[in-house]
């Protein structure tokens, strides 16, 4: 109650503040006033008439007071003084806390308040559903004349609702439904713990789309929303899909970004722990194979659920109070419900034996029911007679349907192949090489690429497959995927059918693809980053899909397709396409310099780090830049001798290389080791890296070395030589003179006046170390200027927690008002919140101290 009463404060002093500059004001004023009159008289005591001449006045006063606070607020605005316009808002939500605390009823009255004047809690606050949308860019060409399709990322939505649409009408199941509903504590009624259900059973049973079809009926008894990860589109070739990949997923539904998001695997589920807690939310684990893939995304809230589908029993989680929920092959009745359903009921009717032959033979499971209806569907001559007889022949069928239990699959294989057979010559060729694609979910532009085809044809072959039930959608219907079944049924009969080398002809078109467009959205971050590769050539071929209006954001892009390229890279390096793999992992690696996925990134780097190693065109120019770049997931995964491994390695090759700028970047690389382990040898390694820039003239990789080695400089206790350095490194950065590259840093003529914001805020720092109070504050005061209008919010919150604390310690800055403290603090606080960090709770209480320091509690 007192966490949604003070957020309620929070929420009214911004739309007051926001309030007070617009038209309406004068109208807003005196419903304010009459509010704050009103219940400023709440403590009278009970009984006593109404003093209407006495709240007339008191509505008055508190008018006058708010049209004091306005001029105050437009002054401070007009001036660009934010923290003054911070330190309002702080008053504002103080004297808001402090009514609703004397008065917890008043409340409801403030949020109807709020609502009246178009400012009610929560009102435009959204959180993003993962994942781009694609198909915008239809006619772009890459390689070969193929064509490939990206768009803009979703619009957001209000609360996380990611479980995904059923395709088709859901029947059946109605004793498991009801068994759900039993086993989960309903709304309002005993919510003391967290439900969890292991939904079990043989692949294409089902389990999926009755948890879907729960979940879809079951909204309102989880008003936080609904989650939904998919481990089957997160298990590579390591087997076990990524518990910590998972956990980040779901710690951005909640509203945890990447400056704040934890790197260890216990820290996630520590922090997603604390963000479920006090949220009633369900969430439904897919394709679990694993029981520590579900004790970490058990939510603290009450009432919430856990959802999960297996092919294993894991019966390990029955020790914790899992309930399993085993769903067996649909009986005859049922199945035969499916195939009225998709087929209709006279259908059914006019054939009753050949229908019951059909249900037997797809062995009670939904998804070989699905596409005998479609083979029904799509063809009018077929009878369920001809139908039943081609599916009683088992030479053609799977050997083994479940992952788990051989053999158990045949009768879905005779199903697949009943719907390949009849396939067109050129649709089962399509078919078959798609069976080769690595991606789990892709769109036409990727088919067509990977099929050797167009567009097209791609999207009209695509839809055939999908009439089949040989494919399904995803998403808007641009995206598709394969059941993992039917992949394997395409890659059996492509090894059959297909002439020898198809596969690798494949994966060289697909790696190519993925290439190129990796090397537009890198491009597009970084014009004039140091790179290795030489991909003139390949880019020259196409059309570059980020650089058109309306085009969605390079790094969005990068991130949904992430699981994809890592993907991708791994078959390129089974089939030994050493080139493309390395040119590949180093376009990639401009996601994780901006989004830092530890595991996928020191993936990808392994990976380009073995085939730069392995190729038969040695590059050592290449080798080292990727080892150096897997120093720094290596680094923050806390594996110090593995990254200082790979640096020493990266250094050698460097040097072998002949090239001072690449051997400049490994050494400020080698410096952030040295960060870690020994302050004063990272002074003597970000000395050569400056020189090497400096030789090599790259103007501003030898300023960015120079704000490095300053920091480090200052941490070793030289601040006196770190601010001759850092003002050297901040005036090189502010104006930009020549190009210059270092350690992943674009390089450029432009100024880059976000990097001089930093070295501004390393140059306070060292100011406030030497005792320089009035010189730290001004440094500081500017970096975090700076760095808000560059939208860098992580390093501007830095900023002001340095000013803060220099105001807060005593003999501090005098010049400082309470107010601008407040203001200090409360922008800083806002910042961790919106970005979910865990310093949330100590910044609150750091400002509880400042706006009552005698610790009255009023």
């Amino acid at each position: 109650m007192e966490a949604e009463l003070a957020a309620l404060a929070a929420s009214g002093a911004t739309a007051l503040v926001g309030a007070m500059v617009t038209e309406s004001w004068g109208q807003a004023r005196t419903r304010v006033a009459r509010f704050l009159a009103r219940r400023g008289r709440s403590g009278e005591p009970e009984g006593e008439p109404e003093d209407e001449a006495g709240e007339a006045g008191e509505a008055s006063q508190a008018s006058q007071a708010l049209e004091e606070g306005r001029a105050q607020l437009v002054a401070a605005r007009d001036a660009d003084d934010e923290g003054t316009v911070a330190g309002i808002e702080a008053d504002w939500r103080l004297r808001l806390g402090q009514l609703l605390a004397r008065e917890p009823q008043a409340a409801e009255e403030l949020r109807q308040l709020l609502a009246d004047l178009g400012a009610a809690p929560g009102a435009g606050v959204a959180v993003i559903r993962g994942g781009v949308q694609y198909g915008a860019f239809q006619n772009s060409q890459i390689h070969g004349g193929i064509t490939y399709n990206v768009q803009p990322p979703a619009p957001p939505e209000a609360v996380p609702d990611e479980v995904p649409a059923l395709r088709v009408r859901f029947v059946n199941r109605e004793v498991e439904l009801a068994r759900m509903d039993r086993a989960v504590a309903r709304l309002g009624g005993d919510s003391a713990h967290v439900d969890v259900l292991v939904l079990r059973g043989t692949p294409g049973v089902g389990k999926t789309a009755t948890a879907t079809r729960w979940a879809h009926q079951s909204r309102e008894r989880f008003p936080q929303g609904q989650l939904y990860v998919d481990f089957a589109e997160r298990r590579g070739e390591r087997g076990g899909g990524d518990v910590s990949a998972a956990v980040e997923k779901c710690l951005r539904s909640l509203g945890v970004k990447d400056p704040y998001m934890p790197r260890s695997l216990e820290e996630r589920i520590s922090l997603f722990r604390t963000r479920s807690a006090g949220r009633r939310i369900l969430l439904v684990l897919d394709d679990v194979n694993e029981p520590a893939q579900v004790r970490a995304l058990v939510p603290q809230g009450p009432g919430s659920a856990v959802i999960v589908t297996s092919n294993g029993t894991l019966g390990e989680l029955t020790v914790d109070g899992a309930r399993p929920l085993p769903l067996d092959p649909l009986d005859t009745h049922s199945a035969l419900r499916i195939l009225a359903d998709r087929c209709d009921e006279e259908a059914v009717a006019a054939e009753p034996q050949a229908a019951r032959r059909l249900v037997e033979l797809c062995g009670g499971l939904p998804v070989a029911l699905h596409v005998v209806a479609s083979r029904l569907l799509t063809d009018e001559r077929l009878t369920m007679a001809r139908l039943a007889d081609e599916l009683s022949d088992e030479a053609r069928r799977l050997t083994a349907m479940s992952l788990g239990s051989p053999g158990s699959e045949g009768s879905v294989s005779a199903v697949f192949d009943s719907a390949y057979r009849p396939l067109a010559a050129d649709a089962a060729r399509f078919y078959r090489r798609l069976g080769w694609l690595p991606c789990r979910t892709f769109d036409a532009g990727t088919a067509a690429v990977a099929t050797g085809t167009d567009t097209s044809t791609a999207e009209s072959t695509l839809a055939v497959l999908v009439n089949a039930s040989l494919l399904t959608t995803t998403g808007d219907d641009r995206r598709f995927r394969f059941h993992d079944l039917v992949r394997l049924h395409a890659r059996e009969h492509a090894s059959v059918e297909e002439p020898a080398g198809t596969q690798r002809a494949i994966v060289e078109r697909v790696i190519t693809h993925y290439l190129a467009l990796t090397a537009f959205a890198d491009r597009k971050i970084r014009a004039d980053r140091l790179r290795i590769a030489e991909l003139d050539e390949l880019l020259a071929r196409g059309t570059d899909p980020f650089a058109a209006a309306g085009a969605p954001d390079p790094l969005d892009w990068l991130n949904a397709e992430r699981d994809n390229i890592l993907a991708v890279l791994r078959e390129g390096h089974a089939v030994g396409l050493h080139t493309q793999v390395w040119q590949l992992a180093e376009a990639f690696t401009v996601l994780f310099l901006h989004n830092r996925v530890l595991p996928d990134w020191r993936e990808s780097l392994e990976l380009g780090v073995a085939a730069a190693s392995a190729s038969d065109e040695l590059v050592p120019a290449a080798e080292a830049r990727l080892r150096a770049l897997l120093s720094r997931p290596l680094m923050d995964l806390g594996e110090l001798e593995a990254a200082r491994s790979q640096l020493e390695e990266a250094v050698a090759c460097a040097e072998v290389s002949g090239r001072r700028d690449l051997l400049a970047s490994v050494m400020e690389f080698y410096g952030r080791y040295w960060d870690r382990v020994d302050p004063s040898r990272a002074v003597e390694i970000y000395q050569r890296a400056l020189d090497l820039s400096t030789e090599a003239g790259q103007v501003r990789g030898a300023a960015i070395a120079s704000l490095f080695l300053g920091s480090a400089q200052d941490a070793a206790g030289n601040s006196d030589e770190a601010l001759v350095t850092l003002r050297h490194a901040h005036e090189a950065l502010s104006a930009g003179e020549s190009a210059g590259t270092s350690a992943g840093e674009s390089a450029g003529a432009e100024p880059d006046l976000r990097m001089a914001a930093r070295a501004l805020l390393a140059i306070g720092r060292a100011h406030d170390h030497l005792g320089q109070t009035e010189e730290a504050v001004a440094a500081l005061g500017e970096a975090a200027r700076v760095l808000r209008e560059r939208k860098a919010t992580h390093y501007e919150a830095e900023a002001l927690l340095e000013l803060a604390a220099i105001a807060e310690r005593p003999g501090g800055d005098r010049a400082v008002s309470r107010t601008r403290l407040r203001g200090y603090l409360s922008r800083a606080l806002r910042i961790h919140e919106d970005g979910g960090s865990p310093r949330v709770e100590e910044l609150r209480e750091r400002l509880r101290r400042v706006e009552d320091p005698e610790g009255t509690g009023a």
